[in-house]
């Protein structure tokens, strides 16, 4: 199958986990033939591109890549939660910046749903599984579980303290990862099945700044 436009990993992050190349490289050839992955070739590692190692203060752990599309555009492009500019926030998203301004009180910085103004302030919108089928949920979460492992290790040893947000059980199975050192902001997930059930009021925003102030790290302007 020839695709014209191929992965790459950032250099920064292969310089960081060397093992990460041996994983991408057995991912892209597992998923050489597929015709329809989210997001497509090219954003597969656009959280990882969007924030270098030495600039991540924030982990927020999503699961798994939109796999659907909305007014023709594939919703995902390779942000955790986000969506592309054009593309309406799905349930989940509506749910997260519901509670942003439930809980700061200020109009988000984002406009629609696409959250790369977050990203650029250090704040790693990484997925568990980077890519997905179109139309189907955790297509690939098998492919990627090394990858993200690594990535998890990396960031859960790190000296310098960063901020953690868990949402769901799926994210907070990478709890053990983490070490003492970092703060750990969890909830149930904002999707519309548990949002009610203790997302809404949970304050993760403000919660992250009140943290990144005890590291001494300035806010996220949500």
């Amino acid at each position: 199958m020839n695709h014209t436009r191929e992965e790459s990993l950032p250099p920064a992050w292969m310089a960081a986990i060397p093992e990460l190349l041996a994983h991408y490289t057995a991912i892209a050839a597992t998923l050489a033939n597929e015709e329809d992955v989210r997001p497509r070739r090219g954003l597969w590692f656009e959280a990882l591109r969007r924030v270098a190692p030495e600039q991540v203060r924030v982990v927020l752990l999503g699961q798994d890549p939109y796999h659907g599309e909305d007014h023709g555009i594939q919703q995902a492009h390779g942000l955790s939660f986000s969506v592309p500019d054009g593309v309406r926030p799905p349930p989940s998203l509506r749910n997260m910046l519901k509670e942003l301004h439930s809980d700061l009180g200020v109009t988000s910085v984002i406009s629609g749903g696409n959250l790369t103004p977050w990203a650029e302030q250090g704040v790693l919108l990484l997925n568990a599984a980077l890519t997905t089928r179109g139309g189907i949920a955790g297509a690939h979460g098998k492919h990627w579980q090394a990858f993200t492992h690594a990535l998890m290790v990396y960031l859960g040893k790190r000296e310098k303290p960063l901020v953690f947000i868990l949402w769901g059980g799926h994210a907070q199975k990478f709890q053990e990862l983490i070490g003492p050192q970092h703060i750990v902001i969890s909830s149930v997930h904002p999707s519309p099945l548990s949002a009610h059930r203790g997302f809404f009021g949970s304050r993760p925003f403000s919660k992250t700044n009140i943290a990144l102030a005890t590291l001494g790290t300035p806010p996220v302007n949500w």
